[in-house]
C-alpha cells in the first residue's frame, strides 16, 4: 500500500473534497487509487489520514489531548513524501519514522550455488 504525506500543513476547516483536491493538485496523485495520505494541521496538533477502499472514502482524525507533533516530515522541493507502514506507524505514536531502525523495504536474496 502506498503512503503519501502532504509536507505542508493543511486548512482542516476542509473536508473529504478539499483533500481530494489536495492530492489531485499538489500530490499528483489520485485519491481513488487506494493509496492512504496523511496531513497535518496548521498549528500541529492534528492529523488526518485519508483512504478510498473501492466504495467509499475513509477520513480519521487523529488530535493530541495536549503539545504538539514533534516530527513533521520535510523534503525541500517536494510537495510530499512517501512512507512505508510501519513508518506510519512511528509518525501516529509521535515519533520520527526516518529515525526507525527497521529491515530495508526490498533486499535482493543471493540464490545458493549461484556465481
Amino acid at each position: 500500500m502506498r503512503i503519501l504525506v502532504a509536507v505542508e500543513p493543511q486548512d482542516f476547516r476542509k473536508g473529504i473534497d478539499g483533500l481530494c483536491r489536495i492530492c489531485r493538485e499538489v500530490l499528483q496523485a489520485d485519491p481513488l487509487g487506494g493509496a492512504v495520505f496523511v496531513f497535518r494541521s496548521r498549528r500541529g496538533t492534528s492529523l488526518r489520514v485519508l483512504t478510498y477502499d473501492g466504495r467509499a472514502f475513509w477520513l480519521c482524525h487523529m488530535r493530541l489531548s495536549q503539545g504538539r507533533l514533534r516530527y513533521w516530515p520535510e523534503r525541500k522541493g517536494s510537495a510530499g513524501c512517501e512512507l512505508l507502514a510501519h513508518q506510519l506507524q512511528v509518525l501516529l505514536a509521535g515519533g520520527d519514522p526516518e529515525a526507525t531502525r527497521a529491515a530495508p523495504f526490498w533486499r535482493p536474496i543471493a540464490m545458493a550455488g549461484a556465481m
